[in-house]
Formats: structure tokens, C-alpha cells, sequence
């Protein structure tokens, strides 16, 4: 902020004036260090004491520089720190005023209740996409830290007006993602009644947190804490593949490649045909590790005479690049 950065300066140039002061009264008139300092003191705060001892001509020339310089520096000084604290207080009610106008645009987009560990990862992950998201998190002091992630909301997830600043309405998912189950439980509860179509994924914490989850309407439940072990004892038995999964889910700019979901449109190049007609693999140079047709189980490792479907969901590996062209292609003809 430039106000408080020039407030900082003028105090350098005060201390420094102030030294000379002191400086000053002890050379000239052969006052103690102390009551120089006092001299500049009052002469700086416009207290209008008299002086310690009598002045010389010499010493009144020196304490007139001074009243200019010092008084003139001091009044610099409130006025850069009152403009900085304006400018402060604007931007503090501009960005809330403006976070509150992005948010109410909001629509498709994606609901963190939590900003700890596991949803600041969310966030992240749902930034990289990028993807539209808010996070509602009841700690000000942790949502201002974590502002930067994306738009967040101050308030406790478990109530539906919460909730409906959010507009969940109009969102495609939710995460509760705080620390507590009984806490994540509630928040399931909440946005289950206000979007029965709202896709919500739940974080729990003990074995039997999933049951009641996904009582309360959760779509899906994830315990960090078994995907942990999951992991620790997998790359034991298995380290290659949990490196593979490792670089291709999270570092994928290693690999050079990307494991995306595609949804066939009705009316696409793909749809009808089987996996050797659509020529994906030849024509793009991407490779379909699974098929999901709506309302079925996956195909994993699909054959190539098995069908395409409009509204199946590909499970594809390649480029960014040919991703992205399999994508528009799966729209249109």
C-alpha cells in the first residue's frame, strides 16, 4: 500500500531529524543527550513547554529548523497513516462487496465447507481445472488466509441461508470437508433438503462416520485416513503402480499426460459407433481406459468392437492438447 509505505519513510526522516536535534543541543549549547531528546520531544508534539535552558541565537536558529522540519514531518505522518487506513477499509469493503457480486453469478459451481487440509486441497485441485468454486469456512481469520484460493464465504455451513448465499441451487456439487463428523453430518442434512440433486461428497473421520453420511443424503464418502493407509501399504506391495497413479493423477505434468472424463453428446461423431470406428486411439492418439454408460457398471479396458453411447462417460489418457480436441469432437459431429 503506497499511503503506509510513505508513512514508513516520513518516520525514517522524523527519527533522523530527531537525531540531529539531539545531536544539535548537545554540540551548541552543551546540553545532556537526555534533555536534548526532551527538547526535540516536546518541540516535535507541540506541547509549547519552555525550553530546559536558554537559548543561544545560535541554539534559536537550530530549534526554529527544527520546529519546521519536525512538526511538518509529524503532521506528513497522520495523514499517510489516516490515508492508509482509508484505503485499507475501502479495499476490505470493495472486495467483500465484489466477492458478493461474483458469487451471486455463480452457477455449476462447486461448494468446499472447510478450509483445512483437505479442502484447501480441493480448492487447489478445482483451481488448476480451473473449475468455479466457493468456500464457506466459520473461522475469519482462516477464510481471509486463505482468500487467494477463490471466492469464500464467512458463516457456519450447518445453516441453510449459508448455504443459499452459496447458491446451492444452482451448484453441481458439494464437499463437506470439515474436521468433525458430526459437524460434516449436518451440513449433508442442510444441502440435501435445499438441492435433492446436488452431488455431495462427505469427509469422514471414524470407521463408522460413512454409514450415517450417507444416511444424511452423501453421494460419496472419503476417509483421508484409509486412503493413507491404502496408499502406505500399496506402495509396499505395489510401488510402480501407485507411481504411476501418483504421476498421472497429481503430477501429471511429468508424465506429459492427463487421465480426463469426457461425456459423449447425443449427436456426436462418437456416439454409435464402437471404440474401433471412432478412431480415437489412431485419429488423436488417445487411449480409452474405461467406458461408463449411464445407469451401467464400468468397462474397464473396453474391447474394440464394444459400443459408444450418447451420454456415456469415456475414461481417456493422452495430451492436454489431443484432451481437449477429443472433447470438442465428443460434442459435434
Amino acid at each position: 500500500m503506497k499511503a503506509l509505505r510513505n508513512a514508513l519513510y516520513l518516520s525514517g526522516a522524523l527519527l533522523a531529524v530527531m537525531l540531529i536535534g539531539m545531536t544539535g543541543f548537545h554540540y551548541i549549547e552543551g546540553w545532556p543527550w537526555f534533555d536534548g531528546f526532551y527538547m526535540v520531544l516536546t518541540t516535535f508534539t507541540t506541547i509549547g513547554y519552555q525550553e530546559l535552558h536558554p537559548l543561544s541565537t545560535m541554539g534559536r536558529v537550530f530549534n526554529a529548523f527544527l520546529i519546521v522540519a519536525g512538526v511538518g514531518l509529524v503532521f506528513l505522518i497522520i495523514g499517510s497513516l489516516t490515508q492508509a487506513l482509508l484505503e485499507f477499509e475501502f479495499n476490505q469493503l470493495y472486495g467483500r462487496r465484489r466477492m458478493e457480486r461474483d458469487i451471486s453469478r455463480l452457477s455449476g459451481h462447486y461448494i468446499i465447507c472447510g478450509a483445512g487440509r483437505v479442502g484447501r486441497s480441493v480448492a487447489r485441485e478445482l483451481a488448476r481445472k480451473p473449475a468455479p468454486f466457493v468456500i464457506i469456512e466459520h473461522n475469519p481469520e482462516k477464510a481471509e488466509r486463505y482468500r487467494e484460493l477463490g471466492l469464500n464465504i464467512i458463516g457456519d455451513a450447518t445453516q441453510e441461508a449459508t448455504l443459499q448465499q452459496a447458491r446451492i441451487e444452482h451448484a453441481a456439487g458439494l464437499v463437506a470437508a470439515t474436521t468433525t463428523d458430526a459437524t460434516n453430518t449436518y451440513i449433508v442434512l442442510a444441502a440435501r433438503s435445499l438441492n435433492p440433486k446436488l452431488k455431495i461428497i462427505a469427509r469422514a473421520s471414524e470407521d463408522g462416520a460413512e454409514k450415517h453420511l450417507r444416511s444424511a443424503g452423501a453421494d460419496s464418502v472419503v476417509s483421508p485416513y484409509v486412503f493413507a493407509g491404502y496408499r502406505i501399504a500399496h506402495t509396499f506391495l505395489r510401488p510402480h503402480v501407485v507411481d504411476f497413479m501418483e504421476v498421472a493423477l497429481v503430477q501429471q505434468e511429468e508424465l506429459g499426460l492427463e487421465i480426463e472424463e469426457v461425456r459423449v453428446e447425443e449427436g456426436s461423431r462418437f456416439a454409435g459407433k464402437t471404440v474401433r470406428e471412432s478412431h480415437i486411439r489412431q485419429d488423436l492418439n488417445v487411449i480409452v481406459l474405461g467406458i461408463k454408460p449411464h445407469g451401467q457398471p464400468m468397462k474397464f479396458n473396453p474391447a474394440s468392437a464394444d459400443p459408444i453411447g450418447a451420454g456415456d462417460q469415456l475414461i481417456v489418457m493422452g495430451k492436454p492438447s489431443d484432451l481437449r480436441q477429443l472433447e470438442e469432437f465428443a460434442k459435434t459431429k
